[in-house]
């Protein structure tokens, strides 16, 4: 036969062609050198306490990529010994675990090793790994007989109540179900690109555990009160309901209270600044007073009704009128010598004396005014006491005359030096603490047309006071009054 030339052009091509080819497939795809020679390979034995369907050829992976294949599967005498052929060219740590799983549910066993620690030697040709460091799947059959029995000890009608109620439950949600799984797997992957912080978030919770363990007496203490106000909350529910239904009608009853007293009560609130400064500074005291009043009523109220629904009505109250005049003697140390003191015949009523006028015997004499000016409490400073309120605020320290009843010394002077009576040294300090607002002054107006007079004597006029005044706003009250 004769072939031209052209032929045995194309003969000599699909000749290079499919040695070309069967190279590639015996050497990249099917591996011959390495199945029979075993070049560039290296054998691992894996003991393992059960085949689970593990097969030769199967595959073997090491952090989810295929690094060899499985050669052979043995029976020994404590259980099955597995041969594997990895790759010379990947590197795995000895210190490793091999686990045998399913790729699918009908099968394909693989081998997976998963290493404990990424710094430890390389496996090598002949190393074993021992049964302790492996671990296969529960038997699938066993799996299926447990679930097939679960299901026949369940009652036929239950089994099928519980289909109908799934069926019911999520029939019709594929739409919702897929969102709730996408939305999962977006999570799934932002939490792996945040991996960091989530470990760290992991590592640092245990400060914040310790003081919820710490404090477990207050939270139970805490849900136990809440459960008591919920439990009141639900016996007194029409209470409640009565509240919400009438709440904003009252607080609309209130607006239209505060409406109408809105010429007045700004003013009142205003003046009301220097009361609560005092009443603030006198908490105490003022605690004090509430707290006596009702024993002194109570006492009060034993002397006025002690006869009552008795034969002796007529006799009064219990009270005894003893006087007890000059028992003990009156303190005159600190006032007026006797020379400059005014005989009580006279009804005329002069100015008072300058400075401060007090009994000044020492604070703890038992002598006399034992309750005088000098044993008044310092509110702004507890636990000191003084006569005066520039002392307690000064810090300055009382000191007595002396120590007797009477005056001593010269009728003009006192045996310190100083003049009777007491008066200031210095100018006293300058408050301590934010400035105090400034007073806002009052004046009476005339409910009919809206006219007053200021503090600088001058005649005004604000119509927005007068009874058929229009209704005001916040605007409007920020406007100055209009003279008149």
């Amino acid at each position: 036969m004769h072939l031209t030339t052209r032929i045995k052009m194309q003969l000599a091509i699909f000749t290079a062609i499919a040695v070309v080819a069967g190279a590639l497939m015996m050497f990249a795809y099917m591996r011959l050198p390495a199945t029979w020679l075993g070049i560039g390979r290296y054998t691992v034995t894996i003991e393992l306490p059960e085949a689970a369907g593990l097969y030769a050829t199967g595959n073997v992976t090491y952090r989810g990529v295929e690094v060899g294949r499985v050669q052979s599967v043995q029976l020994t005498d404590t259980g099955v010994r597995a041969v594997v052929s990895l790759r010379s060219d990947v590197p795995i740590p000895s210190d490793l675990d091999a686990e045998v799983h399913s790729q699918s549910a009908v099968g394909e066993q693989y081998v997976a090793l998963l290493p404990r620690n990424g710094s430890g030697p390389p496996l090598k040709d002949g190393d074993v790994i021992p049964l302790s460091r492996t671990k296969v799947p529960p038997d699938i059959n066993s799996l299926l007989d447990a679930t097939n029995r679960g299901l026949e000890a369940i009652p036929r009608d239950n089994l099928k109540t519980l289909v109908d109620e799934s069926y019911t439950a999520v029939g019709g949600l594929g739409p919702e179900i897929a969102r709730i799984v996408r939305g999962s797997t977006a999570l799934a992957i932002d939490a792996r690109k945040n991996l960091e912080p989530l470990t760290a978030l992991i590592d640092r919770s245990q400060p914040v555990l310790d003081s919820q363990a710490e404090s477990a007496d207050a939270i139970r203490s805490w849900a136990a009160n809440l459960a008591v106000v919920t439990d009141q909350m639900r016996s007194h529910d029409s209470q409640v309901a009565g509240l919400l239904e009438n709440g904003p009608a009252a607080a609309a009853q209130a607006r239209q209270l505060v409406d109408r007293l809105a010429p007045t009560l700004p003013v009142l609130l205003a003046n009301l600044v220097a009361v609560n400064e005092v009443a603030i500074t006198y908490q105490p005291a003022l605690e004090q007073l509430l707290v006596l009043v009702p024993a002194g009523t109570a006492n009060m109220q034993a002397i006025a009704l002690a006869n009552r629904d008795t034969r002796q009505d007529y006799k009064g109250i219990y009270l005894d009128f003893n006087l007890n005049l000059n028992l003990p003697q009156p303190c005159t140390t600190g006032f007026l010598p006797a020379q400059q003191q005014r005989p009580p015949t006279f009804e005329d009523a002069p100015d008072r004396p300058a400075g401060d006028v007090y009994c000044r015997i020492p604070q703890d004499s038992p002598i006399t005014a034992v309750r005088g000016a000098r044993n008044y409490p310092c509110l702004i400073r507890p636990g000191t006491r003084a006569p005066t309120v520039r002392m307690c605020e000064s810090g300055e320290q009382y000191v007595p005359l002396n120590d007797g009843n009477n005056w001593k010394g010269d009728p003009n002077a006192t045996l310190s030096g100083q003049d009777v009576p007491q008066l200031p040294e210095t100018p006293p300090p300058p408050p301590s603490g934010p400035p105090r607002p400034t007073p806002v002054a009052a004046a009476e107006y005339d409910p009919t047309t809206g006219v007053y007079i200021g503090p600088d004597g001058q005649t005004y006029k604000q119509a927005n006071l007068t009874q058929n005044a229009k209704e005001q706003t916040w605007q409007s009250m920020l406007m100055p009054p209009a003279s008149g």
